[in-house]
């Protein structure tokens, strides 16, 4: 844990309130005097319920076992190998679990929350604690917990950054300095993220860097020295720093400066073992982000791995030695390459294992011990337990071993040519009786859903998704795509999404479509779009700005009004907020303006006519609830039927298996609704479970209890 940076992605982090909605340019005709005295029209019949055209299955992939909670998850070996960690239910809340490696019929739950699952956790270098983040309600103010094996608090986690409203993290540990924790917050400043060095035991903290610098993070190196920060300049540039610390008081001095079109290509990853050299992914004078090696001193660089396709990603380092091992490339699969031979050994064996890709999850400190995770499209997680020494793989667990059992369908990559030539690196699953012989063509036309992934800065990928397997086991044809803008494929991809909400980034999607009726995948006229966050407001620009294209919709917590939006991200966005304005666009000037304007849902709600289902976590902090709500009541006012679902403890994304089972049981019956594809009945039980509220156009979900 080498470096601190603030997330990046803005539909991974993005904001919206109670800002006054855009007016509709698109007013509505208004009749002649003589007619305005007439009698008022007779106010519209309520519209019919909605049926569903599919047919009810028995033999269905239950919901419960697609979005419920796994078995296990995330499961960790302590430094010292002496314990394994995992999360699982308990009292049906994921929670923190441990056992003796040797002995895991002794295992017991160390935390015990009640409303909200763990999703982040790690072990503390003492091999006597955890260390995990928890929210409230998905508001997403993480406090940083530490949950003790033995003594007096045992099971009783103690919060280690107990201020209110504050969003905190670990930044930093190591190995020599067991006890103590970077932890940065907010508590000074909201905007900005102060290092403190935190005691792991009594919780007494000590201010490090107070960041009177609007940085936007920082890199420590193999000592836990603060040792470079990341700012943002004006035109959405990015500035390395150099820390210099005397009597207390850290300066920072300008090291390099990487402008815009590399900037989120071009980063610092974390000091070499030497501490005078840099692991840094450099994509200038490159289309695609290489990994190398740059000295500090004189600042040239070495090329440690490349790939003509794709952005260098996932790293693996040595856990106590701290030298770069291996690298990721993803294109359309990852692929690992190799720059420490010693593990080359490990990692072709473990190729074998069941197939499908293969990520090392954790590691002891004497790096003789592995938990290792594969996975693959038609298969959840497997951990194994990996015997360096014996070159042996022990299987610990499946994560979700009912869904072993049941029908899951491969997915298949394929190459899209966007109109201007680009290529969009997509992903197509087909539902079994669209293609018998299994080998990704389809059969015959059937009902499709285009999934659309959040960001935009981010990307699909190969591998299990549950909302594809739901989808395809419901009948329907699944295509996501990596449009303009996704991350991973270069520079010169990422780039062509600047300034392009709505326009070309939207066209790509729109590409697919014409692709997948070419195929023979899907009907045009049977196509739905749905996606969360950034998908959420592909979904809404594909209604509001396409309108005769799509079947009907599904938004989950996607922006309507770009203005409302950029006006309302949490406050500590804003030392980032010229890179938004770069590729999102600049509200404070006129053309950025009319700009965001033309690209908002909201400004062209009156032009929708198909049916649309949107779902909001009222906690949101990124995309708020009144980015829902603005276009719901345009469309309530024109008298367009929506269906508004909301969850009053959900922030971005359902994190809660009760409410996510709740959501997709509506999706698929609107879905049936509308495509005519196969779906399994809503319980009364998946109602109450949840605290989903149907704010809303409960008659366009067919067989509400």
């Amino acid at each position: 844990m080498k470096q601190h940076l603030i997330v990046l992605s803005l539909l991974a982090a993005c904001g919206g309130t109670k800002s006054a909605p855009v007016a509709d340019p698109v007013e509505p005709v208004l009749a002649d005097p003589e007619s305005r005295r007439a009698e008022p029209p007779k106010p519209p019949e309520p519209p019919a319920p909605a049926v569903a055209k599919g047919h009810p299955k028995t033999d269905l992939i239950p919901r419960a076992v697609l979005f419920g909670n796994p078995e296990r998850a995330g499961v960790q070996v302590s430094h010292d190998g002496k314990h394994l960690s995992w999360l699982a239910p308990k009292d049906g809340v994921m929670n923190i679990w441990v056992a003796p490696i040797d002995k895991l019929d002794q295992a017991r739950a160390i935390t015990a929350e009640t409303t909200r699952p763990i999703r982040t956790y790690f072990w503390a270098f003492t091999n006597k604690h955890l260390l995990y983040m928890q929210d409230t309600g998905g508001n997403e103010d993480f406090h940083v917990f530490r949950a003790d094996l033995e003594g007096p608090n045992a099971g009783k986690p103690t919060d280690l950054t107990p201020i209110a409203g504050v969003r905190a993290s670990v930044a930093d540990m190591h190995e020599k300095q067991p006890t103590t924790l970077l932890v940065s917050m907010n508590d000074r400043d909201k905007k900005v993220f102060d290092v403190h060095k935190v005691d792991l035991l009594t919780g007494k903290r000590e201010l490090v860097v107070q960041n009177d610098d609007n940085l936007l993070g920082f890199t420590f190196d193999n000592t836990m020295r603060v040792r470079l920060g990341t700012k943002k300049t004006a035109d959405g540039s990015t500035q390395i720093l150099t820390a210099e610390t005397k009597a207390g008081k850290t300066t920072w001095k300008p090291f390099e400066t990487i402008a815009f079109e590399d900037s989120d290509t071009t980063n610092v990853v974390a000091f070499a073992p030497d501490n005078k050299s840099l692991y840094f992914t450099e994509s200038r004078g490159r289309d695609t982000a290489a990994l190398v090696q740059l000295d500090l001193a004189s600042k040239k660089q070495k090329v440690l791995a490349e790939d003509a396709r794709a952005d260098a990603g996932g790293m693996l380092f040595h856990p106590k030695k701290h030298h770069l091992q291996a690298v990721a490339f993803e294109y359309d699969r990852k692929m690992w390459k190799v720059l420490d031979r010693s593990i080359q050994r490990d990692l072709d064996a473990l190729a074998k294992l069941d197939g499908g890709e293969v990520n090392v999850g954790s590691r002891t400190l004497d790096d003789k011990t592995w938990i290792v995770v594969t996975t693959s499209e038609q298969r959840p997680q497997r951990y194994y337990r990996w015997d360096r020494t014996k070159q042996k793989a022990t299987f610990l667990f499946a994560a979700q071993p009912e869904l072993e059992k049941q029908p899951l369908v491969k997915m298949w990559p394929v190459e899209i040519k966007a109109r201007d030539g680009l290529t969009l690196v997509s992903y197509l699953t087909l539902p079994a009786h669209a293609d018998a012989n299994a080998d990704g063509k389809a059969d015959k036309p059937v009902p499709m859903v285009l999934l659309v992934h959040g960001g935009p800065w981010a990307r699909d990928t190969w591998g299990y998704n549950p909302q594809h397997q739901l989808l395809a086991n419901r009948g329907y044809a699944v295509l996501s795509v990596n449009f303009r803008g996704s991350t991973g494929f270069g520079k010169q991809f990422l780039n062509a999404g600047n300034l392009q909400w709505g326009k070309t980034a939207h066209d790509d999607l729109l590409d697919a479509v014409e692709w997948a009726a070419a195929q023979q995948v899907a009907p045009k006229d049977k196509i739905c779009i749905m996606g969360g966050s950034y998908g959420g407001y592909a979904t809404l620009a594909g209604l509001a700005m396409t309108p005769d294209v799509f079947a009907c919709g599904v938004d989950i917590v996607g922006p309507s009004n770009l203005l409302t939006l950029l006006a309302t991200i949490p406050s500590y966005w804003t030392p980032m907020i010229a890179r938004l304005h770069a590729r999102v666009g600049n509200p404070e000037t006129a053309e950025g303006k009319a700009l965001l304007i033309a690209a908002s849902p909201l400004t062209h709600a009156a032009k929708i006519k198909r049916p649309l289902l949107i779902g909001q976590g009222a906690n949101d902090p990124r995309v708020k609830q009144a980015e829902s709500e603005q276009i719901v009541a345009a469309m309530t006012e024109k008298r367009i039927p929506v269906t508004y679902v909301l969850f009053p403890d959900e922030g971005h994304g359902f994190a809660r298996p009760e409410n996510r089972i709740a959501f997709f049981a509506v999706t698929e019956a609107f879905l049936s609704a509308h495509l005519g594809g196969f779906y399994q009945p809503i319980t009364a039980d998946e109602i109450k479970s949840s605290t989903m509220q149907i704010k809303t156009g409960k008659e366009g979900i067919p067989g509400l209890p």
